[in-house]
């Protein structure tokens, strides 16, 4: 576990959406971190309903708004976190991109709309924090991955490159941030998540949520609390998640 100063810490979400974001923040809050949360800039309604509620619930939420594309946003951001919150402890890229087209129909727009969400960003969120994470020797930044992460499927060149380059970015972070007393995770989520989209997706959800088939986003977000909290003589670098019952 990253020993933080006499200063409550943040844990900063990235990509904080409805189902797994809000449940990692939640978790978090309740571990008595400061909370903040993003999404891009046209959710902000959304956001600050989450962070709402954290606060009516469990404990200290902050929204914001952000493009996680844009490098100087970017930067802005956490410069004002460390600034009038606190120094961010914790850091979970959670930034999906999830889309499926043939190859002969993914435009280029989409190629590097994709890359950009799931993988620039990544980098540039991480590379801010570093900053301040690396001048205080701890820290702990995990990252959300998806079994693209490992896998290429038909259909999701676009999802599987970016979220491959993320798994890369996650790999050399751990080896160069590690010896400096950074924990850097990177979480293979393979498999479904119980959440509107996948309720509107499968017919059965309900059924196989009750057969625990489906990954529940609070069940998940247990094990980013977990990695964070792990003593430093044992980090995990790579955790992969799945039900009981996913062929792998």
């Amino acid at each position: 576990m990253s020993e933080a100063g006499g200063e409550r810490g943040v844990c900063l979400v990235v990509g904080a959406g409805d189902g797994l974001g809000a449940s990692i923040a939640r978790a978090f809050a309740r571990e008595g971190l400061r909370v903040c949360v993003t999404r891009r800039p046209r959710n902000t309604e959304a956001v600050d309903k989450l962070a709402e509620a954290i606060r009516a619930e469990v404990g200290e939420a902050y929204a914001f708004g952000l493009d996680a594309r844009v490098e100087d946003d970017v930067a802005a951001l956490i410069e004002r976190i460390e600034r009038e919150i606190g120094p961010i402890e914790v850091l979970v890229f959670n930034i999906g991109a999830n889309v499926r087209f043939p190859i002969v129909e993914t435009t280029t727009r989409v190629y590097s709309k994709v890359w950009e969400m799931a993988a620039l960003a990544g980098f540039l969120a991480s590379r801010e924090v570093a900053r301040s994470m690396i001048e205080r020797g701890h820290g702990t930044m995990l990252f959300t991955g998806a079994t693209a992460s490992v896998r290429g499927g038909s259909g999701f060149a676009a999802f599987a490159g970016a979220k491959h380059a993320l798994r890369a970015l996650a790999q050399s972070l751990a080896r160069e941030l590690g010896p400096k007393g950074v924990h850097v995770a990177h979480v293979v989520i393979d498999g479904a998540i119980d959440g509107a989209f996948i309720r509107g997706l499968l017919p059965d959800a309900g059924e196989k949520l009750a057969r625990e088939e489906i990954l529940v986003p609070d069940e998940i977000a247990k094990n980013y609390v977990w990695l964070h909290r792990q003593k430093r003589s044992a980090w995990t670098f790579e955790m992969d998640l799945r039900p009981w019952s996913e062929t792998w």
